[in-house]
This record gives structure tokens, C-alpha cells and sequence, in this order.
């Protein structure tokens, strides 16, 4: 919907903040940035919006000429969340909705060729009923947690477009590559009905097809030797459209995506006919300095730009919606997206045998609303394949009754209805969520299997976290060396996944750290690259690296006994020292707890809270090369090597894994005997605990 004149109204506002009860403040007193919610610090003010606060916004701007009952169109991206224009004291609209844009004539409004007042008033109870994704209103500036902070007011761009008075309102279109066409709806407002539009594709400087009809009607517009859109060659048809005095520009790609079986008889999910195994970040769209406003385009562009210099043909947009040059990029620059639907709060009680209830009528029917207008307002956008309806069951209901919904809104894309968890065996995929895994759900007939969230490997950059020293990951590594590892065995088991069980996509948690969660590929602000890009970018490929081979040095108890010494009683403070006396503890094998795990095996009783450990081990000079630790701790775990610190673990699964050490430990190492004293901590018996000593073996 490109149009040669329009005006941008971003920059400095005045802004206010008022209670809910007052009217507009009769001073303002200060300046925001807009497009920038007021909670984040490009806006110039980074403070909260309170539930029983409104957020005033004024400036002057000067109307075009508006001769031949030209119409002026005041257009903005979003707002968060509930708004109300006025134009010269005159109230000219209100919307409610934090990420669809909306439209307002102000033509009757204002005064043509000279200063116009405009004012925006916002209100935003973010912890309420509305739709709100990750955002939490309570974690203003604070670390933890799942949720960031909010993101208050207008939050994507303000415009200003004059129009003829019979002019386009909207195209919806959808590609038909199997018969060559581009199905089209053009709708318009004050059109004489014996107006029509005159519509014609272009490859470049070519026209590849016309077409002639009314609006309102659906045209079906030719498309010779239809090239298709993939991801690896996201080629895009221009698209011109004349309707009277108006024209519009616009784009479309040729794809279609759908439910099959492979040639194996499991069900996949193609594109273009063809299965095409997806590998993508889950991507929650927040910006350091911009919370859910990226800084520049240029920055919007950066992440697409990003995850396909990783090997990502897919990206999970979650819990948000962008501004349209998001998608715009991702369609330009050919990266499939699945898109949720922002949670709000709907529903309650959600279970795997029965779907979550109503909270109340007017927060399902608030969802409702803004998930049509997601659907509505996206659905042009070639790159978008599949709607995810849920997430985990937050705010879940009306699981297959929504689906229907969804269906009638777009029966071209894949239907996600519930995004793991709480599964009602509708749409077209199942779906399940786990960490670090990777597993694979049981696909069902006309129903593809993917994995819609795994990984979650931890690693924090010092001086680039939100909150200086704290971060955190749902599975903690030492450094890049072991980041990259771990990351390459997930998507080993991966693609393992896909030939063996038929799963058809995975995504990884998550493209950047969000905040104080630090389990991204990239820091927060962008600047560090946590892993070897070219090895994960091969990965994702499908270019699978062999597993690093590992030689015992110490061993752990997977193939058999190995003896520590132990006490359940709280030693003296010089217990991980390596001249302690221990001959007085007692001695058992591990591994140590009351339940085995997959590998390994209980061979010593450990039930109480804490459990010590020590046991000696004599290395040689080779073994100090690429030595890691290989534990399992189902318990909370230091590590300790001849006194000094070497590893903090919180409690894990139940696999053998392996953990880097760090130079600064191995220098605590030495050619001979050494003492390994490791403290252990559960909160309720049934824990397990072994450690060893590994050294990879290099080529």
C-alpha cells in the first residue's frame, strides 16, 4: 500500500502523564520520541506506565492542501493500548488493540494548508485482560523471569497520506502457484460502482500479467512462468494497482504451503509441494534501547540478516507483532515465519484432557479481536505460513472453536493451535515444547510433528547483559567452545529426529538474550556472536559434524563402581583442601543418590540434604589438554579442584553431560595427584550426583 506522498509524523511529542480521572493536562511537561514506549530509553523518558495513569501525547502539524475533496488519512502503526484521538479538540477516533494498526479520516477535522493540533491519549493497564505477550508491567528494570518490560504507548510510526476521495483501502491477496494465479480483493471507499481497477504484476521492468475488475469483487490476475518463493530464492512480483485517481504500490510471492506425506508415508509439512526440514530461533522481538521499537530499520533488518548468515530458514515470532517492515524484510530476504498470537488472558484451567474455560467474556473477546485484526492486517505477507494460536496454554480456550475461526479467516496457511503442552488434537500440527531436549511429538493423520521450543543454553557475556553480572539460561555453559558444542549435539539429535521420528521443524531458544535472560545466540544488544557461526550455520544446513570424542581421565560411574570418599555430616571448613584428612569419612561408590539415571547407576544410598565428596586423581601432562568435566547432577553442585572453586551447577536432568573448564580453573590443576571435593545440595531426596574427568580427543 505504497503511495508516492505521505507525511511522517515521528520525532519529539510533548508529552504528559495524568490520572486516569483528570482530563488533558493544560501544560506539557516535557518531550517524548515517538515511536519509542515511554518505558524504554530511546523514548528520552524510561519510566512506567501505571494501570490508573493515561499518557497524553501533543504536537502541531501542518495539513496538506486537500482541493478535488481530497480525504486526509492519520495512520498509525500501533499503540499500546487503549487510544483516542483528538484533532483541533475534536475527537476523531479511539482503537484498542497494543499491535494492529489503525486508520482515521480527520478530514473534517482540520484545516487544509495550516497548523493542526493533534493529540493522543493512551491507557495501558498492562497486567489486565488485554493481549500483552511477555510484557509485565512489574519488571520495570528488574532482572528474572520470562517476562520483560512493558512497553507502553505509540510504539511504530505515525503518518499522514492524502487521498482522492474514492481511494484504496485495502488489498488482500493469495497466491495460487498451481494455477498460475494471484486471487486479489481490492477494497475501496467512495467509489462509484461503475469504477474498476486496473491491476498488473511485474518481474522488474516486465508486466507479466493484467488484470481488469471491480473492488469488492475477487480478480484473478495471470501470472506467466511463475517463479516460486522459497527461502532460497525469496524472489518477490511488484504489484501496481489503479483504482480512479489513486494508485498503490505493492509486492507478492508465489509459494504455497500445506500438509503431506514424504515418500516414507510420514506427514510433512511442504512448501511449494516439496519438504523442507525448518530450522529457526524463537525471536521475542525486544531491543535494549527500544524494548518492542527496534532503533532503526537498518537494526530490523540486522536480526533477518543475522539468522540467515546462521542457516535459519525459519524464525518463531513470539508472543509479538512487528511493524510491517519486519515482515517486510523476512519476505525480501526469504525467512519462513510462524507467528503467535500475543497472550492475553482468556482462559484458565487448561489441562491435556480438557481445554482451558472463559475468564471473562470481554478479555476472550478482546483476544478475539486482535486476533483477527493479526490475521486481517498480516496476511499478504508470503514469508508467514503458519498462526500460532497459543502458547503453552497461557490463556488457553475455545481451543477448536478458535481454530474454526482461524480457518475462515486464512485457509492458506498451517493452524498451530497450541504451541506445547495442553494439545486438543486440532489444526495441522502437533506441537510440543521441551529443555533442552530435542524430542519429537507423535505426529497424527494430516497433523505435521515439530518441536516449537528447545535449547535454552545459557551463556553470559560480561558487559553486555541488562543487569551488570546477572543472567541466567535454562542450561548453563562455560564459554563459546562449550556453547558451540552443545548447540551442535542438539541439532545432531535434530536431524536424527526428523529421518527417525518425522519431525518436521525445530526451533531453538532463542535468537538474542531477552533482559536478564542470557540463553540467545547473540547478546542483547547485538554485539557478540556467542557461537562459531560457521559451524552452526552448517548445522542448520544439514551438514552434520560428527560427535567430539571424549577419553575417560577420571571416571564416572556409567560402566562401573568408582570409589569416593563421603560424609552426610558438615565437615570443617578446610574439608576441599587437598591436605585434609578424610580416612575418617566414609568411603563408597558412586554414583551416589536413591534413583539411577538413563546411564549410570545408584551404588551408594544418599538421602538427606547435602552430601561432601572427595577423591583423588593423578593426571599427566597430556591430560591437562581439553580436559571437561562429565557429570550428572540431578543436584545442586561446586566443584572444587586442590581448594579451589572450579564449577557452580544448578540442579539438571538426568543425562551425562560434559562442562568446560575454564583457564582460570585448569591453572588449580597440576601433573600428579590432585583432589576433586565436590558439595551437594538437593531440596527433596531422590536426586543423583557422579562426576568424572574427560579429555576431548582432537584431530
Amino acid at each position: 500500500m505504497v503511495r508516492e506522498n505521505w507525511i511522517n509524523l515521528n520525532g519529539l511529542w510533548d508529552y504528559g502523564i495524568e490520572p486516569l480521572t483528570n482530563a488533558a493536562p493544560k501544560r506539557f511537561g516535557g518531550r517524548i520520541l515517538v515511536p519509542f514506549p515511554i518505558e524504554s530509553a530511546l523514548s528520552g523518558i524510561r519510566r512506567p506506565l501505571a494501570a490508573d495513569e493515561r499518557l497524553w501525547y501533543h504536537r502541531k502539524f501542518r495539513a496538506p492542501d486537500l482541493t478535488g475533496r481530497k480525504r486526509l488519512l492519520l495512520h498509525f502503526g500501533a499503540v499500546d493500548w487503549e487510544t483516542k484521538v483528538f484533532v483541533n479538540g475534536k475527537a476523531v477516533g479511539k482503537h484498542r488493540g497494543g499491535y494492529d494498526s489503525f486508520t482515521l479520516d480527520i478530514t473534517e477535522a482540520v484545516t487544509p494548508g495550516a497548523e493542526n493540533d493533534l493529540v493522543v491519549a493512551v491507557f495501558d493497564p498492562t497486567n489486565s485482560y488485554q493481549p500483552k505477550g511477555k510484557q509485565n508491567f512489574k519488571k520495570f528494570a528488574k532482572p528474572g523471569g520470562i517476562a520483560y518490560t512493558a512497553s507502553s504507548g505509540i510504539w511504530q510510526t505515525v503518518w499522514l497520506e492524502a487521498v482522492p476521495a474514492s481511494h484504496i483501502d485495502s488489498l488482500r491477496f493469495t497466491p495460487d502457484p498451481d494455477a498460475g494465479v494471484l486471487r486479489l480483493r481490492i477494497e475501496a471507499s467512495g467509489a462509484e460502482p461503475a469504477a474498476t481497477a486496473q491491476v498488473s504484476a511485474w518481474d522488474g521492468d516486465k508486466v507479466v500479467g493484467r488484470v481488469v475488475g471491480k473492488a469488492g469483487q475477487e480478480l484473478v490476475l495471470p501470472v506467466r512462468n511463475v517463479r516460486l518463493w522459497t527461502p532460497d530464492d525469496p524472489f518477490l512480483y511488484t504489484l501496481k494497482v489503479h483504482l480512479g485517481d489513486d494508485a498503490v504500490t505493492s509486492y507478492f510471492g508465489m509459494r504455497k504451503i500445506s500438509i503431506g506425506r514424504d515418500e516414507k508415508g510420514l506427514t510433512r509439512i511442504l512448501l511449494n509441494g516439496t519438504f523442507v526440514f525448518q530450522c529457526g530461533p524463537l525471536d521475542q522481538g525486544f531491543w535494549p534501547d527500544g524494548l518492542y521499537t527496534a532503533p532503526t530499520d537498518e537494526a530490523l533488518r540486522f536480526d533477518i540478516e543475522k539468522m540467515k548468515k546462521l542457516g535459519f530458514n525459519m524464525v518463531r515470532k513470539h508472543l509479538k507483532v512487528e511493524p510491517e517492515r519486519w515482515y517486510y524484510w523476512c519476505d525480501k530476504l526469504g525467512l519462513l515465519v510462524w507467528q503467535d498470537m500475543p497472550c492475553g488472558d482468556g482462559g484458565s484451567a487448561v489441562s491435556k484432557e480438557r481445554d482451558g474455560v472463559i475468564n471473562t467474556p470481554v478479555a476472550a473477546q478482546q483476544f478475539e479481536a486482535e486476533l483477527k485484526a493479526m490475521i486481517e492486517q498480516h496476511y499478504n505477507h508470503p514469508a508467514i505460513i503458519m498462526w500460532i494460536i497459543f502458547n503453552e496454554g497461557w490463556g488457553q480456550y475455545d481451543t477448536p472453536r478458535l481454530t474454526e475461526v482461524v480457518r475462515g479467516l486464512d485457509a492458506s496457511r498451517l493452524i498451530n493451535s497450541t504451541s506445547g503442552w495442553h494439545d486438543q488434537h486440532v489444526g495441522d500440527i502437533v506441537d510440543m515444547h521441551t529443555y533442552p531436549g530435542p524430542v519429537c511429538p507423535r505426529s497424527e493423520a494430516g497433523r505435521a510433528a515439530v518441536l516449537g521450543e528447545f535449547g535454552g543454553l545459557g551463556l553470559v557475556i560480561p558487559g553486555h547483559t541488562w543487569v551488570e553480572a546477572i543472567g541466567w539460561g535454562y542450561r548453563s555453559t562455560t564459554g563459546p567452545r562449550e556453547l558451540t558444542r552443545k548447540y551442535l549435539d542438539l541439532w545432531r539429535k535434530a536431524w536424527q529426529l526428523k529421518g527417525e521420528s518425522g519431525l518436521c521443524a525445530a526451533v531453538y531458544t532463542q535468537l538474542t538474550d531477552v533482559e536478564s535472560e542470557c540463553n540467545g545466540l547473540l547478546t542483547y544488544d547485538r554485539e557478540v556472536e556467542k557461537v562459531d557461526a560457521q559451524q552452526v550455520a552448517n548445522v542448520h544446513r544439514g551438514t552434520i559434524p560428527p560427535p567430539p570424542t571424549f577419553v575417560a581421565v577420571a571416571p564416572t560411574a556409567e560402566k562401573g563402581p568408582v570409589l569416593w570418599r563421603f560424609t552426610l555430616e558438615k565437615p570443617t571448613a578446610d574439608w576441599l583442601e587437598p591436605g585434609f584428612d578424610d580416612t575418617k569419612w566414609n568411603e563408597g561408590p558412586a554414583g551416589f543418590g536413591t534413583r539411577s539415571p538413563a546411564t549410570g547407576a545408584v551404588r551408594t544410598a544418599w538421602n538427606t540434604d547435602d552430601l561432601w565428596l572427595r577423591r583423588q586423581v593423578v593426571l599427566t601432562q597430556d591430560d591437562l589438554h581439553h580436559l571437561a568435566l562429565k557429570i550428572c547432577n540431578e543436584a545442586e553442585v561446586e566443584i572444587y579442584f586442590n581448594g579451589v572453586l572450579a564449577v557452580r551447577l544448578g540442579a539438571r536432568k538426568s543425562d551425562y553431560e560434559t562442562v568446560d573448564l575454564s583457564p582460570e580453573t585448569m591453572k588449580a590443576l597440576r601433573v600428579g595427584s590432585n583432589i576433586i571435593a565436590v558439595r551437594c545440595h538437593q531440596t527433596k531426596p531422590g536426586h543423583y550426583i557422579d562426576v568424572g574427568l574427560v579429555r576431548e580427543v582432537q584431530d
